[in-house]
């Protein structure tokens, strides 16, 4: 019985990474379809339908923008908060466990501070 904790804990996370994908994925074959049935019929291109095809593709090798970083990174201090904040519950019950948590919690912090500088240094290329 113990050991289903920690393995609904990671296929808790799995579950976390891999079922937006996933239906984003569906989302993406439907309309993929739906432009095919068009095309073939000769009917034309609604460009809302094209935008939305578009949207969320990045072109390779351009940096992302610095407001994304500034997103990313407050994202990863906050990730970093809330595992700070779960060893410092728990650290109620098992102090020594605490300090496994916030120092877990230094690298999500770490990565997430160097987020926020680099959205802070890279301007906008205008």
């Amino acid at each position: 019985m113990e050991i289903l904790v920690p393995i609904a804990f990671f296929a808790m996370i799995a579950a976390i990474v891999i079922v937006p994908r996933y239906f984003r994925s569906l989302e993406r074959q439907r309309m993929a379809e739906t432009l095919r049935s068009a095309i073939e019929k000769g009917q034309p291109l609604p460009t809302d339908v094209v935008d939305a095809m578009s949207s969320n593709v990045r072109a390779p090798g351009l940096p992302p923008s610095p407001q994304r970083d500034l997103r990313t990174g407050i994202i990863w201090i906050g990730v970093a908060a809330g595992l700070v904040a779960l060893g410092l519950i728990v650290g109620f019950e098992e102090p020594d466990a605490s300090y496994w948590f916030i120092g877990l919690s230094a690298f999500p912090g770490f990565i997430g501070a160097a987020f926020v500088i680099l959205g802070l240094i890279n301007k906008p290329k205008s």
